[in-house]
């Protein structure tokens, strides 16, 4: 099922998508379950907020494709590279990715991205399924020209609205056969099957929980393929994942005093 976050007369709520409608859920579905108020509401009617807001973390994978390591000439790491974006970088479909006054080369990161959905430490690939709540869409945006030069990736990754996610989670969903199409302005600029990650799922579950405890509606990210590309205000970036939806947002710059 489709599991959406939503704003509906000054009220934040969740419910599951059917057809055209919402049936509203009486909580958050992470620790409430899946109880149904009995209301339906339109889509029409509300406004998609990102489908969870982390209430620790987002770990991040990079370099998790051969393509995209060699297009930005690193090499192939023998182990995931992990780092982190904060939890104030979230943002939901159709919200605005804002360009830093900081950066003149903001790019996109098109991804798949697991929600966790119960507490996870020291767990088995062979049991890594058992722990994530669904899957959704990212966009791991990235200020390209201070990553290099910071040395570590915090404030590249990390700025306000640098991590849009949505428009839903899906609870059962295949990615075994899935893939990740990025457009800009309507062009197609990625699209790679998940198949060609370096690390799956389940081994980079087992990794990251062998290092710090992943809590319910923590969200992993799991790279990006080759196609990285710098927008500019105006520009409209679509993030698709077949069977998860389009996560589309619009770029402008920052407003300066």
């Amino acid at each position: 099922m489709k599991i959406a976050r939503f704003s509906h007369q000054d009220t934040i709520r969740f419910g599951i998508l059917d057809g055209t409608e919402l049936v509203v859920l009486a909580g958050d579905p992470l620790f409430a379950g899946f109880d149904t108020t009995g209301e339906r509401v339109s889509l029409a009617d509300v406004a998609l907020l990102a489908p969870v807001i982390p209430r620790s973390k987002v770990v991040c994978v990079g370099r998790n494709y051969h393509d995209h390591a060699a297009e930005l000439g690193n090499e192939v790491p023998k182990q995931p590279l992990l780092f982190f974006k904060p939890n104030t970088s979230v943002i939901g479909p159709g919200d605005t990715i804002v360009r830093p006054p900081q950066s003149q080369d903001t790019q996109w990161e098109g991804e798949l991205a697991v929600v966790i959905g119960k507490i996870a430490k020291n767990v088995s690939a062979a049991d890594a399924h058992d722990y994530v709540f669904g899957y959704t869409i990212a966009n791991d945006v990235t200020a390209r020209d201070l990553q290099k030069p910071d040395g570590q990736w915090a404030r590249a990754k990390g700025f306000d609205t640098f991590c849009p996610l949505g428009p839903a989670i899906e609870t059962d969903f295949d990615y075994s056969q899935g893939e990740v199409i990025t457009r800009l302005n309507g062009e197609v600029k990625q699209q790679a099957p998940f198949a060609d990650m370096i690390f799956d799922i389940p081994f980079l579950i087992e990794y990251i929980t062998a290092a710090f405890t992943l809590l319910p509606g923590d969200v992993i990210l799991t790279g990006t393929p080759a196609g990285v590309g710098a927008f500019q205000a105006g520009d409209v970036i679509e993030v698709e994942i077949p069977g998860l939806g389009i996560l589309r947002n619009t770029a402008r710059d920052a407003l300066i005093a």
